[in-house]
């Protein structure tokens, strides 16, 4: 029996009972144990999973048959008799994330001790809601997988990260590449032929920076996404929330504004108009039409494609147009983190996404509105800091959430 045919073996639900229903949710046991403590003696995961040590010895006996778990040689014990230390195989398996974004892709592969192997960073492509983009999607995942020195039948899962409303549990994007009525993740999983799963961006984004980032002992978070447009990831107790129907964070979307502009969306006066990339790179056009200039200006003119990223690079290269719109941008966002601040008393809110690379720029101005905007009571009792992980919040936290899919039977992460 293959390795990899073991672990979903193991972590499959299918209609078993008795002594190997038993034997099956003990072997989940220690691998989740092994995985959330690291190595360990058997005297050690016998007392903590209340297990016999004879029949740890066994079941660890039957992982290490499996390739899943490995002796990782003797330690020194209080007895005085040193003891084998055991834990997970790093090249057992590996998952896929892949993290799709405006005009770029990013992918990562992981290891099944949760070692990022490998990365590929701003793969070149066009998000749109079309057969095309789909195509160039797949041919780019393909292309990744198919360059890797792992054997393709060592990944266990693949995890897509998608802008818009996407339900984790149907497999359902309701924003991208609804084109029929099979879940986009079947259709994925169908034609790569690896088990695959769906993941709004910004909740994946928050689950890596949650477990690998920018967050200490905090376990009530909130990452804010502020990119083209404006998401959110919330961590509950530790854990991701998503809502009765896989759309919770829909925060570019609250009405915060009293304008006529239309939100793609479809309403108006959402904070994405007057908050998001596309509404910096609609202000910046206009104070441009204005009079205003810029370094991005090129011969009296913009490029005609112009990009959120080219705005980014000019204030961090101190484009006074740029930073002041930011600044703009920064009172706003931070006006709308007041209302999530004043709702969920967080511990911590985090800024990602591609705005958040201008740092101070955008960081000291939403500051500044959440101490006039938030209830200081709790105000004070939230931290602000930036992205640790930046760019590979996304493709680490859709990584990691293929691989606790897996652990957990194929189920959301609760």
């Amino acid at each position: 029996m293959s390795v990899q045919h073991s672990i979903l073996e193991i972590f499959s639900d299918d209609n078993i009972a008795g002594v190997a229903f038993k034997n099956k949710s003990l072997k989940r046991a220690i691998i989740n144990y092994l995985d959330d403590t690291g190595d360990s003696t058997i005297t050690d995961l016998a007392t903590a999973l209340n297990i016999s040590v004879p029949k740890t010895t066994s079941l660890i006996n039957e992982l290490i048959t499996a390739g899943l778990v490995k002796d990782y040689g003797k330690v020194d014990s209080k007895g005085g008799r040193r003891a084998s230390m055991y834990g997970l195989v790093a090249e057992s398996g590996f998952f896929v994330g892949v993290d799709i974004k405006n005009f770029y892709i990013n992918l990562g592969l992981l290891d099944f001790k949760k070692n990022m192997v490998t990365s590929q960073m701003h793969v070149p492509f066009k998000l749109a809601n079309t057969n095309e983009s789909f195509d160039q999607l797949i041919h780019i995942i393909q292309t990744f997988i198919g360059g890797l020195s792992v054997n393709r039948k060592k990944i266990l899962a693949i995890c897509l990260n998608l802008s818009g409303r996407v339900n984790s549990e149907s497999g359902y994007s309701y924003s991208f590449f609804h084109f029929n009525e099979e879940p986009l993740s079947k259709v994925v999983e169908r034609t790569i032929g690896i088990p695959a799963f769906l993941e709004n961006d910004s909740r994946a984004m928050a689950y890596g920076e949650f477990h690998t980032g920018n967050v200490h002992d905090e376990k009530n978070v909130l990452f804010v996404n502020l990119d083209y447009g404006i998401g959110l990831g919330i961590m509950i107790d530790g854990h991701i929330y998503r809502g009765k129907s896989g759309f919770g964070g829909e925060f570019g979307h609250i009405p915060l504004f009293t304008n006529e502009i239309i939100c793609h969306c479809g309403k108006k006066g959402c904070l994405e108009t007057e908050a998001s990339g596309q509404a910096l790179i609609r202000l910046f056009k206009d104070r441009i039409e204005h009079g205003s200039t810029s370094v991005l200006l090129k011969n009296k003119s913009l490029p005609a494609d112009l990009r959120l990223a080219d705005i980014i690079e000019a204030t961090n290269n101190e484009d006074v147009l740029c930073i002041e719109l930011i600044a703009e941008l920064g009172e706003k966002i931070g006006r709308g983190i007041s209302v999530l601040i004043n709702i969920f008393n967080p511990e911590l809110v985090i800024l990602g996404g591609t705005l958040a690379e201008t740092g101070d720029y955008i960081r000291l101005p939403i500051r500044s509105a959440l101490n006039k905007y938030s209830l200081s009571l709790v105000n004070n009792d939230t931290q602000l800091r930036m992205s640790k992980l930046h760019e590979k919040a996304g493709v680490i936290g859709g990584c990691l959430l293929a691989r606790n899919k897996l652990l957990s039977g194929g189920l959301i992460e609760k």
